[in-house]
């Protein structure tokens, strides 16, 4: 019986669990930090070996396979050691699509992806049998052991791709790239660069690239690299023959010599970059022939995601809007650009390195007033200090609220978009979206 130890007890880690007992490993979830309870109680009621708040490396480099957590990175020593040991390590996307023969539809990009791929999703299900997984909802191997699609859209991170070996999504999707995380690649932006085409390494001419035509990152890399797939370029600035393009309010998408044409005032996502997400999508879609007039319509009563742009409640003519998701600049400069009215920002977290440059010309523009929400807010205060009549900082989410209730208008956006990490102040996005509603409702 093979030995199949995991690192990390959190989604990935216990769906790879039950994925891999069921193929019938021998499995051990190691995991450094405390495993949640409700992952606890998985691993208990499928009798499943675990530990936590350490890894036992004589259980550990005994495994014939690795499977890491994205969360964990190489330079931890128990990593290191798997290496050193020539123990043959992999990523939860590669090794749950060891066990399905399913056509895979993989999202990748520094912004957009999981409204690509929720929106991806809402397109293909009326028609298809098809899953939606990855870093979103249910990991990939949970779906598998749990379910037998037809068809998977999986929502994929670089760090996901970082250690894949032979995932080869038949439809790979990257919808932009912009420095992020780069605390994980040696603040080196070439090698997040190179972990984002891995989506496409392993593709053939069979397979499909639906990529954005007018990201420069992607068309610099792609000059100087040979890819082998079917290219799809997506773009909002020039006509495409092969693939989707933007003009005058109509989105155009040409695959071989089938046209689907579609107007776009009627679809219910804001701002340009999410035009982008849509002929993303809809690329997708009418590679697999998904009706013309269901892609329309299914584009019309899409509802968007939770935490990216969602607006929350209207208070004395003040809207509140959660863009919790945004993790790092570049989802900020899509959030501020869609303002459009006088805008209280709050703004803060974990930074990873964060320039905010590229901010400036939407804070003269627009913001009134800056919220710090963060631990540190030094770099936020050298940033914007100059910039807005009132920069405050706080690290109560309910005080950054009552702070945006004082300081808004009527007319105004008060805009949770932190452009940070979160796991200063809170668990993760959810939990910092989730209390900025919960602050909101209770004015």
């Amino acid at each position: 019986m093979k030995r199949l130890v995991i690192l990390g007890g959190g989604e990935s880690g216990v769906g790879t669990a039950l994925l891999g007992k069921e193929k019938g490993y021998d499995v051990f979830v190691s995991d450094n930090g405390t495993i949640k309870t409700k992952y606890r109680d998985v691993l208990l009621n499928n009798e499943i070996e675990f530990e936590d708040e350490t890894h036992t490396e004589s259980k550990i480099l005994n495994a014939d396979l690795v499977m890491k957590s994205p969360g964990i990175p190489d330079k931890v020593e128990i990593v290191k050691k798997i290496r050193s040991a020539e123990i043959e390590l992999v990523s939860e996307i590669e090794f749950a699509s060891r066990f399905t023969d399913a056509e895979l539809i993989a999202i990748t990009g520094s912004n957009g992806k999981t409204t690509t791929a929720t929106l991806t999703h809402h397109l293909l299900k009326k028609n298809l049998n098809v899953g939606l997984a990855g870093n979103i909802g249910d990991s990939f191997a949970k779906q598998l052991h749990e379910n037998h699609f037809d068809h998977y859209v999986l929502e994929v991170s670089s760090f996901q791709l970082d250690d894949i070996v032979d995932f080869k999504p038949s439809i790979a999707v990257l919808t932009n790239i912009t420095q992020d995380h780069l605390d994980r690649y040696d603040y080196k932006f070439e090698n997040y660069i190179a972990s984002k085409f891995r989506i496409v390494e392993n593709q053939s001419s069979d397979d499909y690239f639906i990529y954005d035509g007018d990201d420069p990152v992607i068309s610099e890399w792609m000059k100087n690299h040979s890819i082998q797939s079917k290219l799809l370029p997506f773009s909002l600035t020039k006509t495409v023959e092969q693939g989707a393009y933007y003009r005058d309010n109509e989105i155009t998408i040409t695959i071989d010599n089938n046209k689907l044409t579609m107007p776009t005032e009627n679809i219910t996502l804001e701002g340009k970059h999410n035009i982008k997400n849509a002929m993303a999508a809809s690329t997708v879609a009418h590679l697999l022939k998904i009706r013309k007039q269901t892609i329309r319509e299914s584009l019309e009563n899409f509802q968007g995601v939770e935490h990216r742009l969602e607006h929350v409640l209207k208070i004395n003519k003040v809207q509140y809007i959660n863009d919790s998701k945004a993790t790092n600049v570049n989802a900020t400069y899509f959030a501020l650009e869609s303002m459009d009215a006088p805008t209280v920002w709050i703004v803060g977290g974990e930074d990873k390195g964060n320039d905010y440059k590229e901010l400036f010309p939407f804070v003269n523009e627009k913001v009134k007033a800056i919220i710090c929400l963060g631990v540190d807010n030094s770099k936020l205060f050298e940033a914007f200090g100059n910039m807005v009549d009132i920069i405050i900082e706080t690290e109560y989410m309910s005080e950054a609220v009552k702070i945006a209730y004082k300081v808004s208008e009527a007319g105004d956006n008060v805009l949770l978009s932190p452009a940070c990490a979160s796991f200063d102040l809170f668990e993760n996005y959810e939990d910092r979206g989730r209390q900025f509603k919960n602050a909101v409702r209770n004015l």
